[in-house]
């Protein structure tokens, strides 16, 4: 694998089975839209003036700051032209994870665990930081050139920096106030909304259901979260029913899964988020096995 300091690829799917290692450098302004992925992120920002929003939450970065993303989670970057834009990404397949943890060490607790807080950002203590810094590095010097037992040191670098970006989950504080904006009440409707995706969640549902007014509740989401309340509901049951698919469900179980009410909206839609039908990424992802 082959991946070093590098200008800003939109791509936002894996090529590997296992993991991949990024250090993106941008000079030149990017837009980059809400999106999800099949794989669990580890950022670690360097420099610029970014914000990162994550499920209705936006968060002021500084350097060595580390957001935790999973397979279920909407986000995108805001960034602010005139200053360079530098960062470590690490992409993980959780089929993968799963196999480099053991009993008492689920080396994916620091992204569930996060993302069930509504709290993806880290900022380790000096000492965490400098040793997952050094551990980054390291990923990235054995990824750029072919050196004896490379997959060996590409595996155990990987698996050091995840027991410490654990460790540095487990050792976090509660969010600081002036680095992260967002409103408790549409927090709120966004966990019902992940926890319901098969129930009605309506503008009007909604409504009653937070004691907000339509246009109130209609106004602040977008003001969040970037989005509609319908255009994110359509968004996680599309991403539901991607996670169903590419756990063995069938087309017609995805569809029932994931809370659509109509099984033509629900191919239609698919097909336009995602490039294929669901039939299609069924294929597409049983051959990449």
């Amino acid at each position: 694998m082959k991946e070093t300091k590098e200008q800003f690829s939109p791509r936002q799917v894996m090529n590997r089975p296992d993991f991949e290692f990024f250090h993106n450098t941008t000079t030149k302004p990017i837009d980059v839209g809400y999106h999800s992925h099949d794989f669990y992120e580890i950022y670690f920002f360097l420099s610029g003036k970014v914000s990162y929003v994550v499920e209705g939450k936006t968060y002021h970065l500084k350097y060595g700051d580390i957001l935790l993303t999973n397979n279920r989670e909407l986000h995108k970057p805001l960034i602010t032209d005139g200053r360079t834009y530098d960062r470590f990404v690490v992409w993980v397949n959780p089929a993968y994870l799963h196999s480099l943890s053991c009993e008492g060490a689920d080396l994916s607790l620091c992204f569930e665990a996060s993302s069930k807080r509504h709290y993806n950002l880290l900022r380790p203590n000096s000492e965490l930081l400098q040793t997952i810094r050094k551990l980054l590095e390291r990923l990235e010097s054995v990824n750029s050139q072919a050196v004896f037992g490379q997959a060996i040191l590409q595996q155990a670098y990987l698996m050091e920096l995840l027991v410490y970006v654990n460790m540095a989950y487990f050792h976090s504080e509660d969010a600081p106030g002036t680095d992260i904006v967002y409103n408790i009440k549409i927090s709120e409707i966004i966990r019902y909304i992940n926890d319901n995706l098969c129930g009605d969640l309506s503008l009007d549902t909604l409504s009653r259901e937070f004691y907000v007014s339509k246009y109130h509740l209609s106004r602040q989401f977008k003001q969040y979260v970037g989005l509609t309340i319908h255009q994110y509901v359509m968004k996680k049951r599309l991403i539901a029913a991607k996670l169903l698919l590419l756990d063995g469900a069938s087309v017609s179980d995805a569809y029932a899964g994931s809370g659509f009410g109509d099984f033509s909206n629900f191919l239609k839609v698919f097909k336009q988020e995602f490039g294929v039908s669901p039939k299609k990424f069924t294929e597409l992802a049983k051959r990449s096995l």
